[in-house]
């Protein structure tokens, strides 16, 4: 199968810290693929070095078959990058900003492309007004229009949509859904938003203390590491005995509430089990729920925090 990013044992170390240990995945051509870890697991470094604003210290990071460090010149034609800090100018245009970014990689017969970049994200009407004046999702829109404008294969969006506000969010959800479908591009996403995850990624891969834990669709994860609730309002005292075989079980105030996996295959034997039910309640597992289960952190906790800090960033600024 031909990849359009791979790492094979990728070793990064900051001193005596190490900040990936061995980190070994392979992304499809035309993935999207989610890289998902607390804060300091070693995501953005790990896009650093795809990207080459940082060299592995042992390892091998390849993109569209090239090495990142052997092949430098030759990734950094194929890769665009999407930050979590804005990197539009405010006081230029949508079409100026362009226009830089055109110079800075390198593309000699831009104005086509941005023209076409620009109406595909409704912008073109906003070309010559100063990005300070664009709404939020205006403004990362335009700066997808500036990642894509030298037509690359794999697009890295670290942290995209911190800092967004929910319309602005879902808006960006829907460009990287068309752009992954009419362009092909490759994408590799970092995110602390687990309802993003799930809708935008078709495999994702749980990233802690350097090393990758566990990978695979977002089904598959939950399944293998995820846990399924059932509670049960029931009508007379139940033994516990006949449960044990579906899960954990726990009696709390007439319920029956029962850990599993893969719930609504065995909640016909459970209710047959019991015999008299009043109620019956399934909650599903999330990804939450796995990431919590393999790294003994909520990431929505972690996104709060974060959330925070732009807040400050952004009181700094005023």
């Amino acid at each position: 199968m031909e990849y359009a990013i791979e790492a094979i044992e990728l070793r990064k170390l900051y001193g005596d810290v190490i900040a990936l240990d061995r980190v070994t995945f392979h992304i499809k051509k035309g993935e999207i693929f989610g890289l998902l870890g607390p804060n300091g697991a070693g995501k953005t470094t790990t896009i650093k070095i795809f990207t080459g604003l940082t060299k592995p210290t042992s390892g091998q990071a390849i993109v569209a078959g090239f090495d990142v460090v052997k092949n430098a010149r030759e990734v950094k034609k194929r890769v665009g990058w999407i930050a979590s800090e804005v990197i539009v100018d405010d006081e230029l245009t949508g079409w100026e900003n362009l226009e830089i970014q055109a110079k800075l990689t390198g593309v000699k017969n831009w104005k086509e492309r941005a023209q076409d970049l620009l109406k595909y994200f409704n912008l073109w009407e906003a070309a010559n007004r100063p990005v300070g004046k664009y709404s939020t999702g205006m403004r990362k829109r335009l700066e997808v229009a500036m990642a894509l404008l030298h037509s690359p294969e794999v697009l890295f969006m670290d942290e995209p949509t911190i800092g967004l506000d929910v319309g602005a969010r879902v808006g960006l959800w829907e460009v990287v859904e068309r752009i992954n479908k009419d362009f092909g591009v490759t994408v590799l996403l970092t995110t602390h938003y687990m309802e993003e995850a799930e809708r935008l990624c078709h495999r994702i891969a749980i990233i802690n203390k350097g090393r990758i834990i566990a990978i695979g669709t977002p089904d598959e994860l939950k399944t293998k590491y995820g846990t399924d609730i059932i509670e049960l309002e029931v009508k007379d005292k139940v033994d516990t005995s006949v449960l044990s075989k579906f899960g954990e079980v726990i009696l709390e105030d007439g319920k029956v509430i029962i850990k599993t996996k893969n719930a609504e295959e065995i909640i016909p034997e459970v209710v047959k089990a019991i015999g008299s039910v009043k109620s019956v309640k399934l909650k599903k597992t999330s990804l939450d729920t796995v990431f919590m289960n393999l790294t003994g952190a909520s990431i929505e906790g972690e996104q709060v925090n974060i959330q925070r800090l732009y807040r400050r960033i952004r009181l700094a600024r005023r």
